[in-house]
């Protein structure tokens, strides 16, 4: 699948970024609710890349306000893997 065709978390279907944009930096989302999903990292110092994110999602375990918590892949910076849901 073209990247910058892929949707990015945390914008709505029609906002002005919904897609990656060239010269920005992202993390593929894997497994649990954002599967699928691009994170701009863009920005992001190497220790904040580094520690993962919690993500608030709608879609999780705890619906409403719970949050998704994905950490980097060893090996695959590239990509970030579902931790679990929290509350």
């Amino acid at each position: 699948m073209d990247e910058l065709r892929r949707r990015v978390y945390g914008v709505g279907h029609d906002g002005p970024h919904a897609y990656a944009v060239p010269g920005r930096d992202y993390v593929e989302l894997v497994g649990g609710p954002l599967e699928g999903l691009l994170l701009d990292v863009t920005g992001l110092t190497h220790q904040e890349r580094t520690a993962g994110a919690m993500l608030i999602t709608s879609q999780g375990q705890f619906g409403p306000g719970g949050r998704a918590d994905y950490e980097p892949r060893a090996g695959d910076t590239d990509r970030w893997d579902w931790a679990g849901d929290v509350p």
